[in-house]
């Protein structure tokens, strides 16, 4: 099993590899379109290569989609840690429900009771 994973890891490498080498050309990345050029007082654009550009995107795609599935599970176990506590509360209850003797029942019958 150790092996399937490392051939896919190694599979995975050498992918993210060939897409790097195939897409080396440079590509201006703007933060404002051009429409809006004038209502902006600075205008960033950066050169890079659009590897880094393709990479970038899958990597914060990656971020955002483990943020939001992170703030749904907290919810989630905060639902269960609830449940949790209210289940044990009511053991607790019905242990100390079980260990009071009612006024009207023999000793003997209590005895039994507590040993079940």
């Amino acid at each position: 099993m150790r092996y399937i994973r490392y051939a896919s890891i190694a599979i995975f490498a050498v992918a993210l590899i060939l897409v790097a080498m195939a897409n080396r050309s440079m590509v201006t990345l703007k933060i404002i379109p051009d429409e809006l050029d004038r209502f902006a007082v600075l205008t960033p654009s950066f050169q890079l290569p659009l590897f880094l550009v393709i990479l970038g995107s899958i990597l914060v795609g990656l971020i955002i989609g483990f943020v939001w599935e992170y703030f749904i599970e907290a919810k989630k176990h905060r639902e269960d840690a609830r449940q949790i506590r209210e289940v044990e509360s009511l053991r607790a209850e019905v242990k100390r429900l079980k260990g009071a003797q009612p006024e009207s029942q023999d000793e003997v019958l209590a005895i039994l009771d507590k040993a079940s």
